[in-house]
């Protein structure tokens, strides 16, 4: 059994509300009785891509279980390498795209953020780096591939607007690697289940805040973020029969 821990959107700003929320998620994740196989944080890692907000979150994401981090639309692609890489002065801003190689199982980090805008857009070089990974690795292996921003609508219409776009091509990719297993995301602030290309796309809730679905708000409302609700964290788990499963937990910070 494979289980992979994966929170989203923790807005680093140095403050100690989002700390305070991302400490309380990882502390629990460290405090459990199981080895995770890996910890995926899914974007929006500092809130306005300082280097202190980076070298907060460096802190806070340390974890006995191994971690991989992905960009999102509030992160700065050479802060996020020389603040959370270890990558010198001088990084490049080419899209931040990672590989977790575990045991029975393959995470590919894909970066969807586009530099100074808040929608998301997989660029060429990533989505042929994608097919390289997923064509090195053998069909028995299932692959997982993660990203910031969700590549169709969740019917919310603040989250749909910065949603990712230009999908079509990473359907086309999808046809060509029957292993691609699920797509992980965040960036909705808000748990979701759905379907992208004929796989599961697994939406994780946010840290910092909740969004208010629309549902949920009143009419003529432009509150739209509940930021007393508690920080919630996600558990994927890939049986040994190859079935993928997802539960949801709320984290209760009990210092």
């Amino acid at each position: 059994m494979i289980v992979i821990a994966h929170l989203s959107d923790v807005h680093l700003d140095c403050g100690p509300r989002a700390a305070d929320r991302t400490r309380a998620v990882m502390e629990y994740l460290d405090a459990l009785p199981y080895d995770l196989d890996a910890v995926l944080v899914s974007g929006d890692i500092a809130d306005h891509a300082t280097a202190d907000e980076y070298e907060q979150a460096a802190k806070l994401l340390r974890s006995r279980h191994p971690v991989i981090v992905c960009p999102g639309n509030h992160d700065e692609r050479a802060a996020f390498r020389q603040g959370l890489l270890g990558e010198g002065a001088g990084a490049p801003a080419e899209p931040v795209d990672q590989v977790l190689r575990g045991d029975g199982f393959v995470l590919a980090a894909c970066d969807s953020s586009v530099p100074g805008e808040d929608h998301g857009l997989l660029e060429e070089a990533t989505l042929a780096w994608l097919d390289g990974v997923l064509a090195d690795t053998p069909r028995e292996t299932p692959v997982l591939v993660a990203f910031h921003h969700p590549p169709v609508p969740l019917h919310v219409p603040y989250v749909d607007g910065i949603r990712q776009f230009g999908e079509e091509r990473l359907a086309e990719l999808v046809e060509r690697h029957p292993h691609l297993t699920a797509f992980l995301c965040g960036h909705a602030h808000t748990a979701a289940a759905t379907t992208f290309a004929g796989r599961p796309l697994l939406v994780a809730p946010g840290v910092v805040s909740t969004i208010r679905l629309p549902w949920e708000a009143r009419t003529g409302s432009s509150e739209h973020v509940h930021l007393d609700e508690p920080p919630a964290v996600a558990f994927h788990v890939l049986g040994d029969d190859g079935r993928l499963t997802t539960h949801y937990r709320v984290v209760v910070d009990r210092r």
